[in-house]
């Protein structure tokens, strides 16, 4: 089991990181359905059971690439920019008992994690940085997800170049892991705005994609089927795994 585990995540990832959208092996049918094949398996058997490793001050990589969609540039994140963030607020709401607006002030005095964990994007390069934030649990214990939420989905400040919205989400026990964090500062500094600021997601436990950047309002749903292509992110819509475990 172990064995077979091992070799159908090791193919299925060296693979997504060697296929970049538009190539004809990540536009092949037989190669998604092999990926969505395994994800099932180690998201049974991994999960979210584990923690990520966590590293010491001196392992913090001295650069990060920026990688992902491009910086907003639309006027009101520009403003939000700006105005040093001041007037940014977090929505979450949807499948709640209690619709939560929190405004980054407020987010900042809920800080109640720091981790030095390791960035493993899906192109195959890996850096490690210190992320402190808010544990999203700390989040949805805020808003009492109702007995119907399944998931939570990251509405992303940013847009591709057709205006397609970026997002992602998480099932609701992969949100309560004890890492998975809503980051405002990285390297002991304000997150910068090409790294997601002023709110960004950080997953240790599943590739750097996972990791939305730019957040802007927060849905607890029953499902995610009906939004955007259904797929549950960006690039899960695009044919990529929606639970990309490491």
């Amino acid at each position: 089991m172990k064995r077979r585990l091992f070799v159908a995540t090791t193919i299925s990832s060296a693979l997504a990181a060697c296929a970049p959208i538009g190539t004809a092996l990540n536009n092949n049918a037989g190669f998604h359905k092999l990926i969505g094949s395994t994800q099932g398996l180690t998201h049974a058997a991994i999960g979210t059971r584990g923690l990520a490793k966590e590293y010491h001050e001196r392992d913090i990589s001295p650069d990060f690439p920026i990688d992902s969609l491009p910086t907003p540039t639309d006027s009101r994140y520009v403003e939000l920019a700006r105005n040093a963030f001041r007037d940014y607020k977090l929505i979450v709401d949807g499948a709640v008992q209690r619709r939560g607006v929190f405004p980054l002030a407020m987010l900042e005095r809920l800080c109640n994690s720091t981790q030095i964990t390791r960035h493993d994007c899906v192109e195959g390069w890996s850096v490690v940085a210190k992320w402190t934030g808010v544990r999203l649990s700390s989040i949805l214990d805020l808003v009492q997800p109702r007995s119907d939420a399944r998931y939570v989905v990251f509405h992303c400040l940013d847009k591709d170049d057709q205006g397609t919205p970026y997002y992602e989400s998480l099932d609701m026990h992969q949100a309560r892991h004890p890492q998975a964090l809503l980051a405002m500062r990285m390297n002991n500094q304000p997150l910068p705005p090409d790294h997601g600021g002023p709110v960004r997601l950080k997953v240790p436990t599943q590739l750097g994609y996972k990791s939305a950047k730019w957040i802007g309002r927060i849905e607890v749903v029953g499902s995610y089927a009906n939004i955007y292509a259904g797929g549950g992110g960006y690039w899960e819509d695009q044919g990529y795994e929606w639970y990309a475990g490491i």
